[in-house]
């Protein structure tokens, strides 16, 4: 293991902290794929959470960053023999305690989950497993919907510059149209569970502050920053991500903004010594966890008195 040195913290954040929550780092491991470091191993555990695309590999949109290489690793629910619910009903069989419904968006935005309510309705009552759902950009019907089946939470990348939605996204639409994905998602009283990428734009810090400030008027139930990580075959392929300097910064401006608010780590990050980076950087800043830790990170968040606990699930989501 790395012998990481002990942080130096953020004593503002850490107050805040220590103010609103208790002394713990919750470490997200969701068994969608295998994860290991020293520290760290999910091979051994039960598929407890499973990722499903509910449109495959199709994306209308092609975003610059993903190019539908995302949906790849997900269950592709078109290849199953069933409804969702018959997917979800076997997965429960073999030990599965939750999914996160995903797919490609439509040429508006949005994931077309409308024609699996019903289904969804099915999961939550009759098989008692947590569901999250990816809404794209949703419009007021599917919000009205997920609110009446009763998802854990609804994950939406929240985007704060009109060049990137146009020219990432590829999607004619505008900040104030994810404003008002939020505002139906409360309205509906929908876990809200946004996101923001860092340097979505091209590696550039763009739209993230005005992202913030739209999460911050419509509180969630927890907030989850990631990292444009660059992907082979897309267009981002050689971006360059923000600085550390950046990133810690926006971090710590979260937490200040957001101080009795979960504020996560995702997924997303670049790999290799910027992830450890980024992973002691989340500490320093006072958040609340991170999804598949950097090698010697557990320990790390120890050395600064926080006691680690572990879920094999997407952010927020316990048993």
């Amino acid at each position: 293991m790395s012998v990481l040195s002990v942080p130096q913290i953020s004593t503002e954040c850490q107050a805040i902290r220590q103010k609103n929550f208790p002394a713990e780092m919750v470490f997200h491991t969701p068994g969608f794929r295998g994860y290991k470091t020293d520290e760290l191993d999910n091979k051994t555990i039960v598929e407890e959470f499973v990722s499903v695309s509910i449109t495959g590999t199709t994306c209308a949109l092609k975003c610059e960053h993903c190019n539908t290489k995302v949906l790849r690793g997900m269950t592709d629910l078109r290849r199953f023999d069933g409804s969702l619910f018959d997917l979800c009903e076997s997965l429960s069989e073999n030990g599965t305690r939750g999914v996160l419904l995903s797919g490609g968006s439509d040429l508006q935005g949005r994931v077309p989950l409308l024609p699996h309510i019903e289904d969804i309705k099915r999961v939550r009552k009759e098989l008692g497993m947590a569901v999250r759902v990816h809404v794209g950009l949703p419009d007021e019907e599917t919000c009205a919907a997920l609110g009446e089946a009763d998802v854990d939470g609804a994950m939406i990348d929240i985007i704060g510059h009109r060049d990137t939605i146009r020219e990432v996204y590829h999607l004619d639409a505008d900040p104030e149209d994810y404003e008002d994905a939020l505002s139906w998602l409360e309205k509906y009283k929908v876990p809200m569970v946004p996101h923001i990428v860092l340097g979505l734009h091209y590696g550039k810090m763009l739209g993230e502050e005005r992202a913030l400030e739209m999460i911050v008027r419509h509180p969630p139930k927890l907030l989850a920053l990631v990292v444009l990580m660059s992907m082979s075959k897309t267009a981002m392929s050689n971006v360059i991500p923000p600085s550390l300097e950046e990133i810690g910064a926006f971090f710590e401006r979260t937490r200040r903004a957001l101080p009795s608010t979960p504020v996560m780590l995702g997924c997303a990050r670049p790999m290799g010594e910027m992830k450890v980076e980024i992973d002691r950087l989340a500490v320093k800043a006072g958040l609340n966890g991170i999804a598949f830790p950097a090698n010697g990170i557990v320990d790390y968040a120890r050395q600064v008195g926080l006691q680690p606990q572990f879920v094999n699930a997407c952010c927020g989501v316990t048993w």
